[in-house]
């Protein structure tokens, strides 16, 4: 009885392992797609990877919407040349999952460029049958 109690635990540890290492490889995925759609300019793939809540707060402290943030990428008054990550590491917490890492972001923000070197924190949720992003924050690091 003790063996046949320890084995159904171990399975179901396992399984709950397996289960962080599925969603830590879904988000991961999904950050990779972000940041392919706004270097490349494919709002359409974009669109559907932000919640329409999605609170963006960019390195200079500004805090936008979706639409605003959206709008600005569509208009090309905010254009990304690449987004570079470092270290990424995420945590889930059931349907949502905090994405950390250091990120090098570089573009072209109302006509004046940037090179910023950032530590960047993600909130993706669960929304729909896929990973959407909800919150963004970073802070340019020295």
């Amino acid at each position: 009885m003790r063996r046949h109690t320890l084995i159904s635990i171990l399975v179901l540890v396992a399984g709950l392992a397996l289960t962080a290492a599925t969603v830590q490889d879904e988000v991961t995925q999904a950050e990779k797609a972000w940041a392919s759609a706004v270097v490349k300019g494919d709002h359409a793939a974009l669109d559907k990877l932000l919640t329409n809540e999605l609170i963006y707060t960019h390195s200079s402290g500004l805090v936008e919407n979706k639409s605003v943030y959206f709008g600005k990428l569509k208009a090309g008054t905010l254009k990304y040349e690449s987004i570079e990550h470092e270290g990424i590491t995420v945590k889930a917490y059931g349907n949502s999952a905090v994405l950390h890492c250091k990120v090098r972001l570089k573009g072209v923000s109302d006509g004046q460029p940037f090179n910023v070197y950032a530590v960047m924190t993600h909130v993706w949720v669960k929304q729909g049958g896929g990973w959407k992003l909800a919150a963004h924050q970073a802070t340019r690091l020295p």
